[in-house]
């Protein structure tokens, strides 16, 4: 006899909604090894020389004051040249002495002028186990000046600047990243370079004298980093350039480039930032650094595009459409048969769909997301085919099905290489199979014939009504 259609409708929707339960635990199998990648990944950067962020040059000018301070001493007696005894306390007698004293006061800062920073870099991949990481090396040049006149307002009674003695301080995020060359010229002349004293914040500093009237200064580094380039915007007028190899950059920070250029053989990409944009001001006897380093600063992420760890969470996400429109399918082209397909053999279609992303994501490890992508997708069609010719005795029905995944398995590649397009494409697929299932059934007795369903009493037993007791 035959079964009524509506009923297998309801179970087989129960039964994809229990398909949420392996791709719950697909997701988490995922997720895990994309936090070890991530883990590792982080690890070889750090090792590298880790993300990097260039705060400064400032120039920094030690100030001085002359102060009177009063101490008490104990009072010696000018004849014999020994402390007075206090003959109640016993104990030397005190007097008050004023003397003039040179106290260090907080430093003169000035920023620079024009600042000028441009900065090439060359990228290439490190290897741990089956984990890549990006990593780069940077050649910078900044070219630079101060000016030096309007110091006197920011200075109280009694305080003088030491020119002599003024230092050029450059931040960095690491001095372990340092690299090849690190020089500092002006006009031609090379001033020494030395790591910052303050141990707590990494960077290099260079006593230059007194710089009044003389000139601008270059500055040379090669530095190593991972994951991310970040610049400070100090200049009272900046322009920062710069150019990698690497295809897939990512702007980042505070403000965006004013104009790049992205092409499969790198970037190059570009910032004005006038004095205006930026909240700092040229001179000043405050220390703005740590908070201009983490609002102001911007620069490139070396960006992996949707890495297959990405794809294949996504895929689970996905996968109960997927796992949905197979089970559909065979709904379809099963009805009108008496013997139709049993619950336990659609969990095990949706079990092998859910195999698929775990599946993929080893294989990728290994070889890649399109080859694995292409195993995995191929390995999951030609099973179920197969199921369905010999397991479900659908004959060449089968051949519907295989089509039907060829298809599912070549839209979910488009969602996955397009993360812009994922929900358009997913969502596009979702009412296209609904509106043709709608299509499909338009002239189907959803009741079916009496009695009908996948568990059923005999009609003659039914029409017959409950069995009559004896006596």
């Amino acid at each position: 006899m035959r079964k009524g259609l509506g009923t297998r409708f309801l179970i087989v929707g129960l039964l994809i909604l229990l398909m949420f339960i392996p791709l719950f635990f697909v997701a988490e199998v995922v997720g895990d090894r994309r936090s070890l990648s991530r883990e590792t990944i982080r690890q070889i950067g750090a090792q590298w020389g880790g993300e990097q962020t260039i705060s400064g040059p400032r120039l920094s000018i030690p100030v001085r004051a002359e102060v009177d301070r009063v101490t008490q001493r104990d009072m010696v007696d000018p004849s014999t040249g020994r402390a007075v005894i206090d003959p109640e306390t016993a104990q030397p007698r005190q007097q008050s002495i004023t003397e003039r004293v040179s106290v260090n006061r907080a430093p003169l800062i000035l920023y620079p002028t024009d600042y000028l920073i441009e900065i090439d870099s060359e990228t290439e991949l490190r290897h741990r186990g089956i984990f890549t990481a990006p990593v780069y090396r940077a050649r910078l040049l900044a070219q630079f000046g101060f000016d030096t006149d309007g110091a006197a307002p920011l200075l109280g009674n009694d305080e003088e600047l030491l020119w002599d003695r003024a230092r050029i301080e450059v931040f960095l995020s690491s001095n372990a990243a340092l690299r090849g060359e690190a020089r500092l010229t002006r006009a031609g002349e090379e001033i020494a370079l030395e790591p910052n004293p303050d141990a707590r914040t990494p960077g290099i500093v260079a006593q230059v004298g007194d710089p009044r009237d003389q000139g601008g200064f270059e500055l040379q580094l090669g530095l190593n980093g991972a994951s991310q380039l970040f610049v400070t915007p100090v200049g009272r007028d900046t322009t920062v350039r710069m150019r990698s190899d690497w295809p897939d950059p990512s702007f980042q920070g505070a403000f965006l480039p004013d104009q790049s250029e992205i092409d499969e053989d790198g970037f190059s990409a570009e910032w004005t930032i006038p004095h205006l944009a930026r909240t700092l001001p040229q001179m000043t006897r405050d220390d703005f650094h740590d908070e201009t380093r983490r609002f102001m600063s911007f620069g490139v992420e070396y960006f992996e595009p949707n890495d297959f760890y990405q794809k294949a969470f996504r895929a689970a996400r996905y996968g109960i459409l997927y796992i949905a429109l197979t089970f559909l399918t065979v709904l379809l082209i099963d009805r009108g048969r008496d013997k139709p397909v049993h619950p336990v053999q659609y969990l095990l279609i949706g079990l092998v769909q859910a195999t698929f992303v775990l599946l993929m994501v080893s294989y990728a490890e290994q070889i890649g997301f399109g080859p694995a992508y292409l195993l995995a997708a191929g390995a999951v069609t030609l099973l179920l085919t197969l199921f369905g010719w010999a397991g479900l005795g659908l004959g060449r029905r089968s051949l519907v099905l295989g089509a039907l995944l060829v298809l599912v398995y070549a839209v979910l590649y488009l969602i996955l290489r397009s993360t812009d397009y994922a929900l358009l494409a997913g969502s596009t697929l979702a009412f296209l199979a609904l509106a043709a299932t709608m299509f499909a059934t338009r002239n189907e007795e959803w009741y079916g014939p009496e009695g009908s369903g996948w568990f059923h009493r005999d009609k003659a037993t039914s029409d017959a009504g409950p069995p009559e007791k004896d006596g």
